[in-house]
């Protein structure tokens, strides 16, 4: 194929990886989502302690990659030193652990589909954090867009048929701690040039992540499950639970890395709709209609926001490009002007 047909297909084959990321950060959320609601939930496996859970999703996923970058060698570890760690991986792990833990325990309280409607919050508790750090600016017409969604979200959760306003809190909570990691790591990595691949995010943040939820580990769940005599570890459950959640945080840094946030933001958007439709039809949970026209708004001002973000993202890109072109032509006609000063004169 000539020149043009090599370019075709180098497109299409990025846009079918692109999708493939998509399809395997979606396939592997489903049973990472449900397998939690499985453990936790009173009346399925009966298992109610969110941080236990969490802290054997991390010990996991620390052990797993300390194995690959250590022993294995599967992927070189980044270097970084005891002052960069200490100032930014450990906050990031520091919110990571508490956004981890208190999503976990909303799935004691609520229904898979109610607690997909409320992450629909996410870009507005980013927004709203991007400009109280100043790394948004702050536009009228960008408010009214999040209040748009957060009228939605407040019309879903008016429809609920099983809320519970304890877990709404420990949702909520979950997404406001989640926004300000993903503000954070712009801030305290991306803005010092330190990139993690998916083994070695883990290989930081996971250790980071266990220790902080030791802490109220020992004060709130150690001392029930020391006192129930009646619990045995199952290995089985535990161990595939720990291995789907492993495998999921991978799909996650690497459709970010591979694709963009904006990209995932945009497939969440799609998974939040199969996943309430799976929990509609599969598990069975209630779902109304003020719960569907509630998150339609929603979904409208998500969409609106990704939109807007893409729309903007281009045209950064063709500003960058505009730049780089007349830099580009600058240079060309400072070369020929310096090439007839010095041809010599007749």
């Amino acid at each position: 194929m000539g020149k043009g047909g090599s370019l075709s297909e180098g497109v299409i084959k990025n846009i079918i990886l692109s999708y493939t990321y998509v399809a395997i950060w979606i396939f592997l959320s489903f049973p990472v989502i449900v397998y939690n609601k499985y453990i936790l939930d009173k009346k399925m496996y009966n298992w109610p302690f969110p941080i236990s859970l969490t802290m054997i999703h991390m010990s996991f996923c620390s052990t797993l990659a300390f194995l690959l970058i250590k022993v294995f060698n599967f992927v070189e570890p980044v270097s970084m030193s005891r002052d960069t760690y200490l100032r930014s991986v450990v906050p990031i792990g520091a919110l990571y652990s508490l956004s981890l833990w208190l999503s976990n325990s909303a799935y004691i309280y609520l229904s898979v589909s109610f607690i997909q409607m409320l992450k629909a919050l996410m870009p507005v508790a980013v927004y709203s954090i991007g400009v109280l750090f100043k790394k948004e600016g702050f536009k009228p017409e960008t408010m009214v867009n999040m209040l748009s969604i957060s009228f939605g979200v407040a019309i879903a959760a008016y429809g609920e048929a099983r809320f519970d306003v304890w877990g709404v809190i420990l949702q909520l909570g979950a997404v406001a701690f989640e926004a300000t990691r993903l503000v954070m790591i712009q801030i305290l990595l991306a803005s010092k040039g330190i990139t993690l691949n998916p083994i070695t995010s883990l290989y930081y943040v996971a250790p980071c992540c266990l220790a902080f939820l030791s802490v109220p580990w020992i004060v709130v769940e150690f001392p029930v499950l020391r006192d129930t005599s009646s619990f045995h570890f199952d290995y089985l459950v535990f161990g595939t639970n720990s291995f789907c959640a492993f495998a999921l945080n991978l799909a996650v840094f690497l459709l970010v890395g591979k694709t963009s946030a904006l990209t995932m933001n945009v497939a969440g958007v799609v998974k939040d709709w199969l996943l309430i439709a799976f929990s509609w039809s599969v598990i069975k949970d209630t779902v109304t209609p003020i719960n569907l026209f509630g998150y339609g708004i929603a979904f409208l001002g998500v969409a609106y926001y990704n939109h807007a973000k893409l729309r903007a993202l281009k045209a950064k890109e063709a500003q960058k490009s505009a730049q780089q072109s007349d830099e580009e032509s600058g240079r060309l006609l400072e070369e020929k002007e310096g090439g007839r000063k010095n041809e010599p004169d007749n």
